[in-house]
């Protein structure tokens, strides 16, 4: 890949995790939960989702995703009710799980935060689309292309493993301020209401026309 070709790829990466979605708030809510270091764990699961769908584009069944109606509808909804789940998990939680003692935050298992992490990026069909629509944009057809895929993906992860740290590491700090459980209940609520928010986003995300 030519250097000014991944320099406009980088460019977009950084738009694209910037970007405010599932992810971010997932990162958010873990790291108001748990703090910075048990709280990052869910940007690695992040990062095997987004890492398994550059795979599929790469490999050409994204695009069968894409034209796929059913297949669409399934990962859709599967995310919708997962992110909904999410929201009522975070809307039940007690204002002692976010306590500024270390000993009484919730430990949170990095196995199920890894997975939370996954399943919020795997379940979007949106970003398997958008994908199949920007990678082959930076694509050299007269190149090797699984080295060229392989650049974009330690890119976009690397990327996103920066930019999730921050909206971990920012709500960990914001931990820190949370002094009364009336605080805390509204920081549970918030983040609740944007899992809904974002669940209600990808319901309404539609496949493109074929």
């Amino acid at each position: 890949m030519a250097l000014q070709t991944w320099l406009a790829f980088l460019v977009a990466c950084w738009v694209i995790s910037l970007s405010p979605g599932a992810g971010a708030i997932a990162s958010m809510s873990s790291g108001l939960q748990y703090g910075f270091l048990r709280g990052y764990w869910n940007a690695l699961g992040l990062q095997i989702g987004l890492a398994l769908q550059i795979a599929i584009v790469a490999a050409g069944v994204g695009a069968i995703l894409a034209t796929s109606a059913l297949a669409f509808s399934l990962i859709k909804w599967f995310g919708v009710v997962y992110l909904v789940y999410l929201a009522v998990k975070q809307w039940k939680a007690l204002p002692s799980d976010m306590a500024d003692n270390a000993a009484e935050r919730p430990i949170g298992r990095p196995l199920t935060l890894v997975l939370r992490g996954f399943l919020v990026n795997f379940s979007n069909p949106k970003a398997i689309v958008f994908m199949l629509a920007v990678l082959p944009q930076f694509i050299d057809p007269h190149a090797p292309l699984v080295e060229q895929y392989l650049v974009m993906g330690v890119t976009m992860i690397t990327v996103d493993l920066i930019v999730m740290a921050g909206y971990t590491g920012l709500a960990a700090r914001v931990l820190r301020l949370l002094r009364t459980p009336r605080q805390q209940r509204v920081m549970n609520r918030g983040f609740a209401a944007l899992f809904v928010g974002a669940a209600a986003l990808l319901a309404t995300v539609r496949r493109a026309p074929v």
